[in-house]
């Protein structure tokens, strides 16, 4: 299990997105508008480079206040948001395909944002740039699952706030006043995603001997999926003369290529048809939890069979096929070949 490679880059991307909550930050002295500065890092780093003695070559040396910084600082498992370890997030990748991932495991981020200026008034104006919209948590939609489109609020909790001003210098010293603010982020991390088959036949053997190896199958039961509506836009006939809802007999143009036990579908409505006397059809409506409804004269009328039920997706609505058969021909199933072999 371990060493399975699997990178999804959720850090990464919970780092991202808290850095973009302050991406917007300004300034505003008189009629001088200034967009505050953010970088990734600790705050010391840039509180070092305003004691930095000046290079007259290289005018970069110090920075310019105020800058906003934060840094990621710990990393938590949180137990209160765990749920099943054992069930599984699917969605489909093609008709034929699932992709799975286990459900994610709940982790906190938390992270350290320094607010660094040269003058009170600068400092406040950023924190209430940022406080007001703590209360105190903010939430973050983020796809922190790219492969299966898995979009999670992460909150973003404000936990503290802390005021610093060690200015003890003379004038040729500049003075930092510095707001620390801690936060945290609660994420997820996903396990590998994996690609798994879909069922699309269910077979079961029933014996009349509880040793299967010898013992030939008696009865089969299979289990298909079919199709609740029209799906290839095959018209086969139509009405030929309008219906309500509670109408048992519909009568169609030609009912040549309907037989009894099929399903039909008019408009939004599923039928069972249970009858067929010549081009007279007796029906089961409002099948499958369709809703009967009232059909016009010369509404078009589609034959719901095996062609649909091969262009079912994963994630569409079905119902099933059922198929009882009978053998006397003292044989037994392959599972590997499906085939049925003699004994």
């Amino acid at each position: 299990m371990l060493g399975t490679y699997s990178y999804h880059e959720i850090f990464r991307k919970t780092i991202v997105a808290f850095g973009t909550l302050f991406n917007n930050i300004e300034i505003r002295r008189q009629d001088e508008v200034m967009k505050v500065p953010l970088a990734y890092g600790p705050k010391q780093k840039f509180l070092a480079r305003l004691d930095q003695v000046p290079d007259p070559t290289n005018k970069r040396v110090q920075i310019t206040l105020p800058r906003i910084s934060f840094e990621i600082n710990g990393i938590n498992y949180d137990a209160t948001r765990k749920v099943s370890p054992t069930q599984k997030i699917k969605i489909a990748s093609s008709s034929s395909a699932n992709k799975n991932v286990f459900m994610p495991v709940p982790y906190n981020l938390s992270f350290e944002l320094g607010i660094i200026a040269k003058n009170q008034e600068d400092g406040l104006q950023i924190l209430e740039q940022i406080l007001p919209f703590f209360q105190p948590h903010y939430n973050l939609s983020v796809k922190l699952l790219t492969s299966m489109n898995e979009i999670k609020d992460v909150p973003v909790v404000l936990t503290n706030v802390e005021y610093e001003d060690d200015y003890e210098g003379d004038f040729s010293s500049r003075r930092a006043i510095v707001y620390t603010l801690q936060f945290t982020a609660k994420t997820y991390l996903y396990g590998p995603v994996t690609d798994s088959k879909i069922v699309k036949k269910a077979i079961t053997d029933y014996y009349t001997d509880t040793n299967t190896t010898t013992a030939p199958r008696q009865v089969r039961y299979t289990a298909t999926p079919t199709s609740l509506v029209d799906r290839d836009g095959v018209v086969v006939t139509t009405l030929s003369s309008a219906t309500d809802n509670n109408d048992n007999i519909i009568t169609v143009a030609d009912a040549s290529s309907i037989a009894k036990f099929d399903n039909i579908y008019i408009d939004s409505e599923l039928l069972r048809v249970s009858k067929k006397d010549g081009n007279a059809l007796t029906v089961v409506r409002g099948f499958e939890d369709s809703t009967a409804a009232a059909h016009s004269n010369g509404a078009s009328v589609y034959k719901v069979d095996t062609a649909d039920a091969a262009l079912l997706d994963t994630d569409d609505d079905f119902g099933f096929g059922e198929l009882y058969s009978e053998f006397t021909d003292i044989k037994k199933r392959n599972p590997v070949s499906g085939a049925d072999e003699a004994i």
